[in-house]
């Protein structure tokens, strides 16, 4: 593995200083733009860049003394000089791409930045799938900083995942050159209880002087939250509400705002900003989730900030919770996130702070993309066999395993029904009364039914559960082995022959995503690294992810990203009913929980 090489600002400082001082040619320079400084949260008209060894060596009102024979000039003609764009919190996994393809999605959007939390490969390979994730991102001609996992499983007790970590990985990981801090403290009852392993990963991180992410999903803001941000967090992504967004800032956490592909947090969190009148140093944009179509679609973090000020959010203020705060919180101040001489020189030439038009990005003093086209290469681990062969099913399964059995003599049972909301991560716990046929359950209308297939270790397993929210007519079905957090097989459907199919269909192909209907697949999306993401580039798979999102909407379902919600309902730490390998949870109460109330 070759590191993509940067010089520090260390050693690198003498010439930096002498390109400032007119003694040294720049090897960049940019000229007459409007340079937008997120240090005072000015607009400079009529400015230059100067950059060498990657940094910016000169920010000011004219270059021409650092311009020599060989120094490359780009003429901003008046458009808007930018930081590059920071993902303060986010898994690539989620985007079904690796590092380096996912880099080369976003790059074309302005995103230079990105800090990554790959807890979705430490469920399935453990600490070596982290290491994999991590050696890839310091390819990338792209900052890419990890942060180690800290939660598989994210509720012990509750799941069963394909490895463990502990304190003694953290406590290696820190070690890594690529390592920013902790990932998302998702085990928040084990910080409030006083567990010692998450109190001892919270430690080793916090020893190594790094930062702890974190990840309150609770609606409680009383006695449980203070003791979590008493343990160490340093920042939250999980606040849906103006109050959970107060509420972290004033007790010195960061509050991160998320537009993903399906979490749509932004607006109602940024008042606290544009209405209360907070600082909004406390404050960070975030994607958390983004499938590959809205990558390609939609855009990154240039989407996340313009949709900020579309909510009201001064485009300089949305622009500094996307660069300057963002590495402000991970110690990064000085080393990116502005343009400042010293700093990285990530920078986009713009020509409307509004509707952000992305026209050119530059990353370490080079130009990555233009016009909408990505300029470089982005190199590519070679992922070891083993990564590619993750789904152990066991044996063929059967109809019959999908099978709900009825209590002797009932009638019919009322049964707890996961019940899923569109555009957030939250369920509901629902009860409904399912009716019976000869001894089984047999949901109708809108409950359909969900099975969580165990695929790490080949046991054959299968829990049954309903589900209701999705839409789905006809016999139909549809699997996943993206399945947050332990990344087992959900497969969710109105027909037991048909879940049958799809859960074997992707144990024939390595893992992925299929749609069945009356006994046909729709759509496969193959994902055979760790059954979560594909080296293939984001157009090609973000085209297959369109192919199965046009499946589930022929199935009836028109819920807005559908598929997040799908991969989401084994997620056991976020309120309030899911399904793991162990049985249906009830996270109100972190708890196992019998499926049927009572019987009639």
């Amino acid at each position: 593995m070759e590191k993509s090489s940067l010089t520090s600002w260390v050693d690198c400082a003498a010439r930096l200083v002498a390109v400032a001082a007119g003694r040294e040619a720049a090897d960049l320079v940019i000229r007459d733009g409007a340079w937008v400084n997120v240090h005072t949260r000015e607009v400079l008209q009529n400015h230059d860049l100067a950059i060498a060894e990657g940094r910016f060596a000169y920010c000011g009102p004219d270059a021409a003394h650092c311009i020599g024979d060989e120094t490359q000039v780009i003429k901003a003609e008046g458009r808007y000089m930018i930081p590059g764009l920071c993902d303060g919190h986010m898994h690539i996994e989620s985007g079904m791409l690796t590092p380096a393809e996912f880099a080369a999605a976003v790059i074309p959007h302005g995103t230079t930045t990105m800090f990554t939390d790959p807890h979705e490969i430490a469920n399935v390979l453990g600490l070596r799938g982290v290491r994999l994730m991590h050696d890839e991102a310091l390819l990338q001609p792209i900052s890419i900083f990890t942060q180690m996992p800290s939660c598989a499983p994210s509720a012990p007790g509750l799941e069963t995942t394909g490895y463990e970590i502990g304190p003694d990985d953290v406590a290696e990981a820190m070690t890594w050159p690529g390592i920013i801090g902790l990932g998302e403290m998702m085990n928040f009852p084990g910080v409030v209880n006083g567990s010692q392993q998450m109190l001892a990963e919270i430690a080793a991180t916090q020893k190594a002087g790094k930062t702890v992410g974190g990840h309150y999903a609770s609606p409680d803001l009383g006695p449980d939250f203070h003791a979590y941000a008493a343990g160490g967090p340093a920042d939250d992504h999980e606040g849906t509400c103006e109050a959970d967004a107060i509420a972290r800032v004033r007790q010195g956490m960061r509050s991160m705002m998320r537009l993903g592909s399906a979490w749509y947090d932004v607006e109602s969190q940024i008042t606290a900003v544009t209405e209360k009148g907070l600082d909004p140093r406390g404050f960070i944009l975030c994607t958390d989730d983004c499938h590959s179509g809205t990558l390609v679609g939609e855009g990154h973090m240039n989407r996340v900030v313009r949709h900020a000020i579309a909510c009201g959010c001064d485009p300089v203020v949305a622009l500094q919770m996307a660069t300057l705060n963002t590495a402000t919180h991970f110690g990064l101040e000085r080393e990116l996130g502005s343009i400042s001489p010293g700093r990285r020189a990530d920078v986009i030439l713009t020509s409307d702070l509004v509707s952000l038009p992305i026209e050119h990005v530059i990353a370490r003093g080079v130009t990555v993309a233009h016009a909408g086209q990505i300029a470089v290469d982005c190199p590519h681990l070679d992922w070891p066999v083993d990564a590619r062969e993750t789904v152990k099913l066991g044996r063929m399964l059967k109809a019959t395993d999908f099978e709900i059995k009825a209590p002797p003599g009932a009638d019919s049972v009322t049964a707890k029904v996961i019940g899923v909301v569109e555009n957030q991560a939250p369920t509901k716990a629902l009860i409904r009364k399912i009716p019976i046929e000869q001894g089984l359950l047999k949901p109708s209308g809108a409950v359909c039914q969900i099975a969580l297939v165990e695929r790490h270790r080949g046991t054959g397993s299968v829990v049954n559960g309903l589900v209701e929210g999705f839409g789905y007519q006809g016999r139909m079905a549809m699997a996943s082995t993206v399945a947050h957090d332990s990344h087992h097989m959900i497969v969710v459907g109105t027909n037991r022959e048909d879940m049958a199919l799809a859960a074997n269909r992707l144990g024939e192909v390595g893992g992925g995503i299929t749609v069945f209907k009356d006994g046909v697949e729709l759509a496969l999306v193959e994902l055979p690294i760790a059954g979560l993401m594909s080296d293939a580039p984001a157009a090609q798979v973000a085209a297959k992810a369109d192919r199965m999102v046009a499946a589930m909407a022929e199935c009836g379902c028109t819920l807005n990203n559908a598929y997040m919600q799908h991969s989401l309902l084994a997620l056991v730490v976020i309120p309030e009913l899911r399904i793991s390998d162990l049985g249906l949870v009830d996270v109100t109460k972190f708890e196992i929980t019998d499926l049927f109330e009572e019987t009639g």
